[in-house]
């Protein structure tokens, strides 16, 4: 029996697309424009890598890539672009465009070769945004079409969608992702239980293997001298400083440290550090050189370090610099999520068995963790920012909302 077969759209660095091969599935065509993400894509899938625009990719190419005729795909798989529905635009303006940014019409073109492929299975992940409780009109409005399409041609595609934390399934990180599955005959898709759970949270999370950690994923590695790993920016010096497993807030009246800046008047990732004990925080795209999470040993994580937190196998190479690299690792979903849920949609939708009884990118989980690293004094080139600082005065009364309200 053929492998099952998927189309990837969007496909990045082909974080997802990992993920369900090592489920067993065959990407058949990956769909992505980016030049570097496909050149790391090329390296591993040939000639099935399609590099343009989306809107200029007809589904008809996309099937005759991966070799099969409308409705014999069995998923379809993709992350449409997230910028008007993340996180991060809603720390920048209060709100993000959303529908009205022209990146959301992405959404549209994952509906189209659903509608013109019909596979068994689609599914669509996003950032955790898309479901927001109260700004959820991309949801409402990408169920909607779903529902149209099924008017159109007949299929029954029901959503079962949630957002989770990657975290939960063995992943060695902390990243929220919007997922959305529907069956073409409307089976419906339970999503896949928590497995893991931080044991320290009481005895429910006992019952459920123990959390992958930081140094379970990337204790092992040694980083290549070559690679330029150190610190950069005019906070570089201050974060050697920081614990193990904390960020600025050690530097508040409120932290262990010295009084430096005010209480959760930064971002959370600023001056960030890994703890070797607990799982990363979300592997950011576009880093500033005070973003982290930051090595416990100081530095910049290396590439194949974010691979591993990212459970991208150690057989991917990311083609390109630094800069590209890291943009590419932190768009990726984790792959070992994506194997999660291609079981799931293996063995409920597709009602094919599994082989393995675990994930293969499971990390292993190590006997013995090192002990902290120390932590240095705070050089005196920071002691000017010594004194009494207002901590942050809460959701919605920053200076940024408040200029923005006196705006409208």
């Amino acid at each position: 029996m053929r492998k099952p077969t998927v189309i990837s759209l969007f496909s990045g660095a082909g974080g997802l697309d990992f993920g369900f091969e090592a489920a067993g599935f065959d990407i058949g065509a990956a769909v992505e424009q980016d030049r570097d993400c496909c050149a790391t894509l090329r390296n591993h899938l040939g000639d099935r890598v399609i590099e343009r625009d989306i809107f200029d990719v007809t589904t008809d190419e996309m099937l005759e890539v991966a070799g099969r005729s409308c409705g014999e795909v069995e998923v379809l798989i993709g992350g449409p672009p997230c910028q008007p529905f993340s996180k991060s635009g809603f720390w920048r303006t209060g709100d993000s465009g959303r529908l009205t940014d022209p990146r959301a019409a992405t959404l549209d073109a994952y509906l189209r070769v659903l509608e013109e492929a019909t596979p068994e299975v689609m599914l669509l992940e996003n950032v955790a945004g898309l479901g927001y409780e109260g700004k959820s009109e991309g949801l409402e409005l990408l169920i909607d079409k779903i529902r149209r399409i099924n008017r159109r041609v007949g299929t029954s595609y029901t959503p079962s969608f949630g957002v989770i934390d990657a975290c939960d399934y063995g992943v060695p990180q902390h990243r929220q992702r919007f997922i959305i599955v529907a069956a073409r005959d409307g089976s419906k898709f339970e999503f896949p239980k928590p497995t893991h759970a931080d044991h320290s949270e009481g005895l429910i999370a006992q019952t459920l293997q123990p959390i992958s950690r930081a140094f379970d994923a990337i204790g092992d590695l040694e980083p290549d001298p070559n690679e330029d790993l150190a610190l950069r920016g005019k906070w570089a010096g201050l974060i050697p400083s920081i614990p193990e497993g904390s960020n600025y807030l050690h530097h508040t009246d409120r932290g262990d440290g010295m009084s430096l800046f005010g209480w959760r008047r930064r971002y959370w990732n600023f001056l960030l550090k890994l703890s070797k004990t607990k799982p990363s925080w979300t592997i950011q795209a576009q880093p500033g050189p005070s973003v982290g999470p930051f090595h416990w040993a100081n530095r910049r994580l290396s590439i194949r370090e974010l691979c591993r937190l990212q459970t991208i196998p150690d057989s991917i190479k990311i083609i390109g610099g630094r800069t590209s690299a890291q943009r590419q690792i932190g768009n990726a979903v984790p792959s070992l999520l994506g194997e999660v849920f291609a079981r799931e949609i293996r063995t409920q939708l597709l009602r094919r068995r599994v082989n393995a009884r675990t994930p293969k990118l499971l990390p292993k989980r190590v006997d013995r963790v090192p002990p902290p690293e120390s932590v240095e004094a705070v050089p005196d080139e920071f002691h000017f920012l010594l004194g009494d600082h207002e901590p942050h005065p809460g959701t919605g009364l920053g200076e940024g909302a408040l200029a923005r309200e006196a705006v409208r």
